[in-house]
């Protein structure tokens, strides 16, 4: 059994490198996805060293083994089930499951996500267009862009939002922007920093830094 530092440390490399499309983390970026001090992580990468969970490597970063990889899917598998589980079954909203998940994914078995993967029929996205890993590791994978580099010729639809925080789930929850939304680019106005799309015939204007956290697909 691994304790919960541990496991938020496995999951915070795994996440920094998959948004990043990296394969190593910089002391310095997981400094800031866990909100503690550089030195406080170097010392942690030691013991991730020794577990064979991790490898360090001075000026290009920390990169998980196949055994971390395996921990940290365990990890976000728990998290991202449970926080579909709290919306469905708790009515719980978008912007208020993520802590929740976090304190439950260190305490629940595997054999109870399981289950509740069962209940919930074996989805493949948590309520913030996530996609969940299965039980075996693997993930759906779609092909998708940044809302800033769609093709303004093409509608698309919304199936990842990648800042969760609460504020900024509350303001798209306003906007009527959640995974699954269908919608079309209206205007692009770099030079003033937004863009106005159409969504179910309502329209909004994102700024670039928002819009840029939006990942869109092609309609099928």
């Amino acid at each position: 059994m691994h304790n919960l530092t541990i496991e938020n440390y496995v999951k915070a490399i795994y996440q920094v490198c998959a948004r990043a499309d990296k394969d190593a983390a910089s002391t310095g970026e997981l400094a800031t996805a866990l909100s503690v001090s550089p030195g406080t992580v170097t010392s942690m990468l030691k013991t991730l060293s020794e577990a064979g969970l991790a490898e360090y490597m001075k000026y290009e970063g920390v990169s998980l083994t196949q055994a971390g990889r395996t921990l940290a899917l365990r990890v976000l598998r728990r998290h991202r089930l449970i926080e579909l589980f709290l919306v469905r079954t708790l009515d719980l909203t978008w912007d208020e499951v993520h802590e929740e998940a976090e304190h439950m994914e260190h305490a629940v078995s595997d054999l109870l996500v399981d289950r509740i993967d069962e209940y919930l029929g074996y989805p493949d996205t948590d309520p913030h267009g996530d996609p969940i890993p299965r039980a075996d590791g693997t993930m759906v994978s779609v092909d998708s862009k940044k809302l800033t580099k769609w093709d303004a010729a093409e509608p698309f639809r919304l199936i990842r939002v990648m800042d969760q925080t609460s504020d900024f789930l509350r303001y798209l929850t306003e906007e009527s922007l959640a995974p699954g939304c269908e919608g079309k680019i209206i205007a692009f106005r770099a030079e003033a920093g937004v863009l106005t799309i159409e969504v179910d015939g309502r329209q909004t204007t994102l700024g670039l830094d928002a819009a840029d956290k939006l990942l869109v697909s092609a309609l099928t």
